[in-house]
């Protein structure tokens, strides 16, 4: 893989990975405990954060795939890269619509059990981590 193309790939891999720590895992949930934000305040805010964060990642994973793609990566990059893009692509074809009906309901003034379907997405997240940190490592030995 070219220096040029692994430099451009490495940085936007690990500003993506930021990204979803802060929002994911700091952001998200510690706003459910400030004082005053309700359950339905809560939901309008991360639906509004999660859209931001997740045409965010829509554009950094597009630089990264081009960065694979123009590079000429090994396979174990091209594998890292294809995982990260596919948990993206699941989480925003099939977990957020679920996830956006649910909170629908909520923001209607229904009164709901807690989601599961918050656990699959936070799985998710999770395992995007993990592909991004891989990824982002892989890249830096090239």
């Amino acid at each position: 893989m070219n220096a040029t193309s692994a430099a451009t790939a490495s940085a936007v891999t690990f500003v993506w990975l930021g990204m979803v720590l802060a929002i994911s895992f700091l952001e998200a949930p510690l706003k459910f405990r400030a004082p005053g934000v309700s359950v339905r305040i809560g939901l309008g805010i991360g639906r509004l954060v999660f859209r931001a964060l997740n045409i965010v990642e829509c554009v950094l994973a597009t630089a990264v795939v081009v960065a694979v793609a123009a590079g000429d990566a090994p396979a174990r990059i091209v594998g890292c890269t294809v995982a990260a893009v596919v948990l993206l692509v699941g989480q925003l074809a099939v977990l957020r619509p679920r996830l956006n009906r649910r909170s629908d309901r909520v923001l209607a003034g229904e009164d709901l059990p807690r989601s599961r379907g918050h656990l699959f997405y936070v799985a998710f997240e999770a395992a995007k981590v993990v592909a991004l940190l891989g990824l982002g490592v892989t890249l830096l030995a090239v």
